[in-house]
């Protein structure tokens, strides 16, 4: 087998007449992470897309690397374009973002695009990134799973985002900001019910943390403990909700035979009303057994509570 070029051979050749772009994975958070590959490729090129280049130059400062850095952010990119494409007509641009892989809830994607139909070579340098990372010690199944990034910062319509995301079969993997993250928290046990949750703090960083627990126990210790930090969660899918070692399955256990079918459940109500029970001996509160039923049978948690209330005068 021939052995892979060197990445100081990926440097353009004198002969080339267009640059290439380079897609360069930077550290999350330790330095160290960086690879030899990201290092030879910042040296290489003749200008570096930075996020913030600020936090970039700092980096490259670390490493010795003097490139000169344009700004190519949200706020800028349509009138960066036009610059970096001519950039790449005379040689080699690397893009960056502020951590982690670009694109990857970061700026890049209207780059990447224009200068494929230009007909530049769009090269991808891997290396660290956070959604990878999480899902890496979430001890929850990682194929398939959905990253929906930061969700909106109104109530209203991040609680939208995540019905349309309750039914599907992976992990769902999500950042937030640390004052947001309680909101987020509550809105997720309150639209999925209780599902299981590893929430990362300050990957890589000198005080990083991993919890795995449920939402309702993630809401409990950061309304103890006010977050701090960056937050990347990973919370189960639905199909790994009811899945073995799962507060669901444990419930369902507790209750003999099992809940009844999910279709049964549905249309049944005092399957519905057993069910509930299972829930609330298991867990031994209320709110979270109902969450737990609505996100089971994808009913309306008012109405499954007036019902519980018709049928038995009062919730237990």
């Amino acid at each position: 087998m021939r052995p892979s070029p060197s990445p100081k051979s990926e440097v353009r050749s004198p002969k080339s007449t267009a640059g290439r772009l380079f897609v360069v994975a930077t550290p999350i958070g330790n330095l160290g992470d960086i690879t030899p590959r990201a290092l030879d490729t910042l040296r290489s090129v003749h200008l570096v897309a930075a996020e913030d280049t600020r936090h970039t130059g700092r980096l490259l400062k670390h490493f010795g690397i003097a490139v000169p850095l344009l700004s190519y952010q949200a706020h800028n990119r349509a009138r960066r374009l036009p610059q970096l494409l001519a950039a790449l007509q005379m040689g080699d641009v690397a893009l960056v973002a502020d951590a982690g892989t670009p694109l990857i809830s970061d700026p890049g994607q209207e780059l990447v695009a224009a200068a494929a139909a230009a007909g530049h070579a769009v090269i991808p340098i891997p290396g660290p990134s956070a959604p990878v990372a999480a899902l890496s010690v979430a001890r929850l199944p990682a194929v398939p799973f959905h990253l929906l990034g930061f969700l909106p910062r109104r109530s209203s319509q991040r609680r939208a985002a995540l019905r349309q995301a309750s039914g599907w079969p992976g992990a769902l993997v999500l950042f937030e900001a640390p004052h947001r993250l309680v909101a987020l928290l509550q809105d997720a046990f309150d639209v999925l019910g209780d599902r299981q949750v590893t929430v990362c703090c300050e990957l890589t960083k000198l005080y990083e943390q991993v919890l795995r627990t449920t939402l309702a126990g993630a809401l409990d210790h950061f309304r103890a403990q006010p977050p701090r930090g960056e937050f990347t969660l990973v919370v189960a899918g639905a199909a790994e909700t009811s899945s073995p070692g799962s507060v669901d399955a444990q419930a369902s256990s507790s209750a003999g035979a099992g809940a009844a079918a999910g279709d049964d459940l549905r249309v049944n109500p005092q399957a519905r009303r057993r069910r509930f029970d299972a829930l609330l001996n298991q867990m031994g509160d209320r709110r979270r057994a109902l969450a737990a039923l609505a996100a089971e049978t994808g009913l309306a948690r008012k109405a499954l509570y007036a019902e519980l209330i018709a049928g038995a005068g009062r919730l237990p």
